[in-house]
């Protein structure tokens, strides 16, 4: 069945239904960022395939907001589908409520999936069908009704992390929790989010691809832990240790009704951003909510000194692989087939070379010439190409060890490449290296730091089109709030950087049919000197990998940025060395020089 023929089926059973727009988003019913395979709606709909993005679908046109980061991609998956994209942020186009707000009619109806959209989300679309005379209905998944080979909801089993990765027991984290709950005035917490229940009970899994993550639902009081989950995932010996917190097991749905029944005493904490439309429209309205950030959300972020001893030993590991990867590459490009799909699945088997790997952790990004342009590209047997002398082989991946996760990203050149090229390369290494050596008063946010990242782009008229960087999960996800690296304002990233927070430093460029280039390390959150002026913070790299010096044009590095790429490869030398054959030694010697 085509895209077209899907957008038939769907347009026939609104008209049946009485709908005359559907909304559908990328989403499950946790509000995750990425999905299980059984929530992949919006790309069974629109053939769109990136991590982000929404369909409106009316019954005489369809349309796919997504963000910079897919515009290239997005525009060749909508080809022929009649599918049209909506260019977030780019003048001229309107928002997804823009839209809606100029689309619906009075009378109309307005449709979506209320567990596959937020609290918040679900209120704003309420607003704008009120406003345009127009009704909600957010009980119907229409999807449902037209995907015959939908994937199952995953029944993969659930695994629990020991506290000498964890750093601290569910115990502890329920009695933090707790005490949060009682700051805020509320009895009970409703949890939705699949990282924020994960954390609070050490437990991992494999609902989502490339994520350890268990499909569930929790109701936190001051005695208990109600936990929603199918029980067949779970083994004896969890669930005895479960009961330990008083963590009782009942089925994934029952929350949908079990909300329905909660006393009239109970004061609820929500996150408007994180528990969806359905199940907030299930707690009954006598019922008091305070409307806070989940607790969880900023508890782990600020990881512990043990997580952050354990994430610097999945760094340096991550570090060895890629140096091996690296060497495999610069020795055989062009002495033998590499294709973008066989250099993922190497890098993937240096890692394997370490017992505490689990698996990637997240679809991995290699791509080779104009496929880099495409900031999330993803391989696949159709358009792999082999990577060839004279471009430029960006890979963008991370594993998922005991130790905890990385997200790393490093561009190489092989044989001649263009000046272009390398004044790009270069601009790329001093915008990275720029922001890694901030040093700042407690208080600042991402939108401080932003522009060191962007300067060096920014005074050549140039730019990229994505975040500068993002918070990254312990084994959960990759993308983690409430922190990241943006000179747009995004409330979700808007906290201020505290001690223990790790997160990615990423600037890239991307020039469309030619190359991409983009350089990714990780950063933790460290206190510097505590003074009059205030207390002082630092970035201290974790990622230690070689920035290619086979693309560095130094003509146009100032002394300063020669000093800190020098630096940086003196840390690479002396961290890794101690850990590699003699032969690696030898040939990270050269990729580790001075300029």
């Amino acid at each position: 069945m085509t895209i077209v023929e899907r957008l038939q089926k769907l347009r026939a059973l609104m008209q049946a239904k009485g709908i005359d727009t559907y909304i559908v988003p990328t989403a499950d019913f946790h509000q995750s960022e990425y999905v299980g395979e059984h929530f992949k709606a919006r790309k069974f709909i629109t053939g769109f395939s990136g991590s982000a993005g929404t369909a409106v679908i009316t019954l005489t046109e369809a349309r796919l907001w997504t963000d910079g980061r897919y515009f290239i991609q997005a525009a060749k998956q909508l080809e022929g589908t009649t599918v049209e994209l909506m260019k977030m942020g780019e003048p001229g186009v309107p928002t997804l409520t823009e839209y809606l707000a100029d689309t619906l009619k009075e009378g109309n109806v307005l449709g979506f999936d209320g567990r596959v959209v937020s609290t918040g989300e679900g209120a704003e679309y309420e607003e704008i069908a009120a406003k345009a005379k127009a009704s909600v209905i957010y009980s119907e998944d229409l999807i449902d009704e037209i995907w015959e080979d939908r994937p199952p909801l995953s029944e993969e089993p659930v695994f629990l992390l020991d506290l000498k990765y964890t750093g601290e027991s569910t115990t502890d984290k329920l009695a933090r929790i707790r005490e949060a709950m009682k700051a805020q005035g509320a009895t009970a917490h409703v949890l939705t989010t699949l990282d924020d229940i994960c954390w609070t009970l050490n437990m991992r899994g494999n609902d989502i691809e490339f994520f350890p993550l268990v499909l569930s639902y929790a109701i936190i009081t001051m005695d208990k832990m109600d936990l929603y989950i199918n029980e067949c995932k779970l083994s004896d010996e969890i669930k005895a240790a479960f009961a330990k917190d008083n963590v009782n097991i009942l089925p994934y749905n029952d929350i949908y009704e079990d909300i329905k029944k909660v006393s009239s005493d109970e004061v609820l904490l929500i996150d408007p951003g994180k528990l969806n439309y359905a199940l907030f429209n299930n707690i009954p309205k006598e019922i008091k909510t305070i409307s806070a950030q989940n607790p969880e959300i900023l508890f782990k972020a600020m990881k512990n000194p043990v997580e952050i001893a354990n994430i610097k030993e999945a760094q340096i590991m991550d570090s060895i692989a890629h140096v091996r990867f690296m060497k495999w590459l610069k020795e055989n490009v062009g002495k033998m087939k590499i294709t973008e799909m066989s250099a993922s699945d190497k890098l993937d088997e240096f890692r394997a070379q370490f017992p505490s790997f689990i698996r990637p952790s997240f679809e991995p990004i290699s791509s080779f010439g104009e496929h880099a342009a495409i900031v999330h590209y993803t391989s696949s047997p159709e358009t792999d190409i082999e990577v060839t002398e004279g471009g430029l082989f960006l890979t963008d991946t991370g594993a998922g060890f005991y130790e905890g996760s990385t997200d790393i990203t490093r561009t190489y050149a092989f044989g001649e490449i263009t000046q272009e090229m390398k004044d790009h390369f270069t601009l790329v290494c001093i915008s990275n290296l720029n922001l890694a050596s901030a040093r700042f008063l407690y208080g600042c946010t991402g939108m401080n730091f932003d522009y060191l990242a962007r300067e060096p782009f920014w005074q050549r008229n140039l730019n990229y089109n994505h975040g500068t960087g993002h918070g990254v999960g312990y084994l959960l996800n990759i993308h983690e709030g409430p922190t990241g690296f943006r000179w747009q304002f995004r409330p979700n990233e808007a906290h201020v950087f505290e001690e223990g927070m790790i997160i990615t430093d990423e600037p890239g460029i991307y020039i469309e049919g030619s190359h991409g280039i983009r350089i990714e390390n990780e950063l933790l959150t460290c206190k510097g000197e505590k003074n009059e002026y205030g207390q002082f913070m630092y970035f201290e790299p974790i990622t230690f990998i070689p920035m290619d010096l086979d693309a560095i044009n130094p003509d146009i590095m100032t002394d300063v940025d020669k000093k800190r790429l020098n630096d940086y490869h003196r840390q690479v030398f002396e961290k890794l060395s101690p850990r590699l054959e003699a032969d690696e030694v030898e040939w990270l010697k050269k990729y580790t020089r001075e300029i």
